[in-house]
């Protein structure tokens, strides 16, 4: 049986991405573990939920996550990454890094996720999620969104020619994001001068790394005092999002990927983190 540091290993692989892909996924990761040390446990996902695959191996997936000791104000991060082979003769990859912050502090969570369907085309969800409602408490607002502008970084992306805004087909992953968020598709055409693995090494991984800063900066390790009220307030919160990120995004695609057996199996465990 394989050990915890194969475990890892063989998930910080991201086997199926090219190397500018693997390379800004494995720092990212890498970046939230240095950063946190040991106010993180180690991951103890069962084995076969860290790494799992359909009956034919057409689609395999593996994940990591790390909870916060009870002194964090980490609640847990999660890495993921997905592989499907398609009906087409392509491949759906998936690789995401989100980070969720304990009700001890109000600061926004971090996500981040790469949908790459084709060699030349490619989604990008990046966001710091606000856990208060932006009209109500306009100093959230400020804090977080306009004083540190972190809406250069999605102008920055929006002013190459192949990028163009994506809208998710769920309207509910659109109302949880920031008004900052970048979610944009990036799409290569026939263009022989640039390429995905250039524009993840030259744009893409800049502007994650420096968001991600920004998040462990101002965010995860910046104390903050929140009262036993609003501690209420912002678990019911984020327990609705976690529920509905369950829900909306993986109860609906993960059995169509990996069959409803290996789904249930991954998504019990899943739950048990995003519930508890």
């Amino acid at each position: 049986m394989s050990s915890g540091n194969e475990l890892k290993a063989k998930f910080l692989e991201f086997p199926y991405v090219s190397v500018p892909h693997r390379d800004l996924m494995v720092d990212l990761v890498s970046s939230v573990e240095s950063r946190a040390g040991s106010s993180l446990q180690p991951c103890t996902l069962p084995h076969e939920v860290q790494h799992f695959s359909n009956s034919t191996a057409s689609s395999r997936g593996s994940l990591h996550i790390r909870t916060g000791t009870s002194s964090s104000q980490i609640d847990f991060m999660l890495g993921a990454w997905i592989h499907c082979k398609l009906p087409s003769g392509g491949a759906l990859n998936i690789t995401s890094l989100s980070a969720y912050l304990r009700p001890s502090t109000d600061a926004p969570h971090f996500l981040m996720e790469l949908i790459q369907s084709s060699p030349t085309s490619l989604v990008l969800i990046l966001d710091l999620t606000p856990r208060k409602d932006l009209i109500a408490y306009p100093d959230y607002l400020k804090t977080y969104y306009e004083d540190p502008q972190l809406d250069k970084h999605r102008q920055r992306l929006q002013m190459l020619p192949q990028v163009s805004p994506y809208f998710s087909p769920s309207l509910y992953i659109r109302a949880v994001v920031s008004p900052t968020a970048i979610m944009v598709s990036i799409d290569m055409g026939e263009s022989e001068s640039a390429s995905i693995e250039g524009i993840i090494q030259d744009h893409i991984s800049p502007i994650a790394k420096e968001l991600l800063e920004f998040w462990l900066d101002k965010c995860a390790f910046l104390e903050k005092s929140v009262g036993d009220l609003e501690k209420v307030s912002l678990a019911k919160r984020d327990g609705i999002i976690k529920n509905k990120t369950i829900e909306i995004d993986l109860a609906s695609s993960f059995p169509r990927l990996f069959g409803q057996e290996v789904a249930n199996r991954v998504l019990d465990v899943l739950k048990g983190y995003y519930n508890a």
